[in-house]
């Protein structure tokens, strides 16, 4: 996973929790729910990044290239 990619998987979900908070406190359900649903695209970036890492990995041994 790209360093960049990392930054930004993580600054989306810290934004999805802040959106999230915001929600809660003010009680506006929709904004509460943007902020799940932006963590929820954070993570399944950070997982799809995570599984593309582990197959280089893979490919990597099996090639003997490291």
């Amino acid at each position: 996973m790209g360093v960049a990619d990392k930054f930004s998987n993580k600054a989306e979900e810290l934004g999805g929790r802040a959106k999230e908070a915001a929600g809660a406190a003010s009680g506006d359900a929709d904004l509460k729910a943007e902020g799940q649903a932006d963590q929820g695209s954070a993570g399944l970036k950070q997982g799809a990044e995570k599984l593309k890492d582990k197959a280089n990995e893979a490919a990597s041994k099996i090639t003997g290239n490291n």
